[in-house]
């Protein structure tokens, strides 16, 4: 799990690639053996690759590295198989959440239309006993070992799993209900909405409240946390990820319409990230799921496909189901973003309308330095009246926290993605089995984004019930406290920004 080169004057990693993201940088490393775990410090003569420094875990306490080595198939299993034992007081209601970028790769995968590659996911995994004709457990390698038998992906163990005889007869039981986050990034993107007005009208030179920057890339957020503090993350927006919110609709919402407490359900994401297994454990406790996470194990789309592959994939379609009862979902649909949730797309037009009244149905990107940084603009009369811009990866990330510590930057809001290529090249899902970046396959991937439906945030009937129903109310106490967060930001020296990237 962790990289133990990464404290080292040269890292293991800073290889020859063609992957221009992977510049070198000076790296933060952990304290030493001081009792200061979790805390970065600056090597002046390390150098590491920035695609490394994301996914590597030097700044992940002991704690959180014991938590994250339960992030993983074995975790989900050992639930399903509580299921099937006779003591019902510990059996779990299984709920899997599918982010939308995860349904491009399980579509190129198995050669399906993404509609069918949703109802095909969620058949099987509704469908776990029949999928497998044995019980499905992780096996250490011998009888004096204690580890475990593992593949390398990215940069995080996945265990393979190991066919053992039954012990018991298995119950027709897998996985309850599977749900869409989409619904979930409706709320983040709403909420971001007003947040960058609000922003925007007491943005002054005393109050210095923009750039707004997203704070839905857990990668991105956790190293403005950590290494760059309080300077940029007094610019991060409050609104939770969609990550974050769907926790709250399912152990809170969801558990409630259910007659359940919060800790009786076993709430999986399927995420294209690794680092939304870190997001899991960092989310801090809403009053309202009594100390029960919103996410208790995340899971990437190449660990659910390693589950399918060894298992029957002859099962029966289903629909995703909603959270509204009986209804279902039979249509997948997308936030205008080109391979992420769009929150800077759809912004950008609530804010052309919101504060100069225009009416904005085509957002045109142009690409500035490189793909992975573009810009968008709203100008009237050849004034420049809104400047967006999208930055993925970290090379454009340093380049836009540089020109922020020099007062040179002259945007209003900025999409930040800690992937270059935005979440469907997450390094979770768009790798070959080597741990190289597949190019055909995130080519295949966007072509398949591109043609799954779009539809705003504010079209969703749904969303407007669950401000009454569920948040007592669109700008509502409950709503600020469950929609929205605060960030531990730690006050940094000046070389925090002065990092050679």
């Amino acid at each position: 799990m962790k990289c133990e080169h990464c404290t080292r004057k040269e890292c293991s990693k800073k290889t020859k690639t063609d992957d221009q993201e992977n510049v070198s940088a000076d790296a933060p490393s952990p304290a030493q053996e001081n009792g200061e775990k979790g805390e970065f410090h600056k090597l002046a003569d390390a150098k590491i690759f920035l695609s490394d420094c994301l996914a590597c875990d030097s700044c992940v306490t002991a704690e959180e590295g014991v938590q994250l080595s339960q992030q993983n198939a074995k975790d989900f299993f050992r639930v399903l198989n509580l299921n099937k034992k006779c003591d019902t007081s510990k059996h779990k209601v299984l709920v899997v959440s599918v982010c939308p970028q995860s349904l491009p790769y399980f579509a190129a995968k198995f050669n399906l239309s993404v509609t069918d590659a949703s109802r095909r996911l969620c058949g099987f995994l509704k469908s776990l006993d029949r999928c497998f004709v044995t019980q499905w457990e992780l096996t250490p390698l011998g009888p004096n070992s204690d580890r475990l038998l593992t593949t390398r992906t990215g940069h995080w163990e996945i265990p393979t799993l190991v066919q053992q005889p039954p012990s018991h007869p298995l119950p027709p039981e897998g996985v309850h209900y599977v749900f869409d986050t989409t619904i979930a990034a409706d709320f983040s993107i709403l909420e971001s909405q007003k947040e960058f007005v609000r922003r925007y009208r007491q943005h002054s030179e005393e109050e210095r409240t923009l750039p707004m920057l997203t704070s839905a890339c857990p990668g991105w957020v956790r190293y403005a946390e950590r290494v760059l503090g309080r300077p940029i993350t007094a610019h991060l927006c409050t609104a939770k990820s969609p990550q974050q919110v769907m926790g709250s609709l399912v152990k809170d919402y969801f558990a409630r319409q259910q007659n359940l407490s919060p800790e009786k359900i076993f709430h999986v994401i399927v995420a294209p990230c690794y680092d939304k297994k870190l997001e899991a454990l960092q989310e801090s406790f809403p009053p309202a799921l009594h100390g029960s996470r919103g996410a208790d194990c995340v899971l990437t789309s190449g660990e659910i496909a390693q589950i399918m592959e060894q298992g029957d994939l002859s099962v029966r379609d289903a629909a995703v189901d909603t959270l509204f009862g009986d209804l279902k979902e039979d249509k997948v649909t997308r936030h205008d973003g080109a391979s992420s949730d769009g929150h800077l797309a759809h912004i950008f037009r609530h804010a052309a309308k919101e504060l100069f009244n225009e009416d904005v149905e085509e957002v045109t990107y142009r690409a500035l330095r490189n793909k992975d940084f573009q810009e968008v603009t709203l100008e009237k009369n050849g004034e420049v009246l809104l400047r967006f811009a999208a930055a993925y990866g970290f090379r454009n990330i340093q380049n836009m926290i540089l020109k922020l510590k020099k007062g040179k930057f002259p945007y209003h809001f900025v999409e930040v993605l800690a992937c270059a290529g935005g979440c469907l090249n997450g390094r979770g899902q768009a790798q070959t089995p080597d741990g190289h970046a597949d190019k055909a396959l995130l080519r295949q991937m966007e072509g398949i984004y591109a043609d799954i439906p779009v539809r705003r945030p504010e079209s969703s009937a749904h969303v407007q019930e669950l401000y009454q129903e569920w948040l007592e109310g669109i700008n509502s106490p409950k709503a600020r406290e469950v929609l929205h967060t605060t960030y531990q930001s730690q006050e940094r020296g000046a070389h925090s920004l002065d990092i050679k990237w």
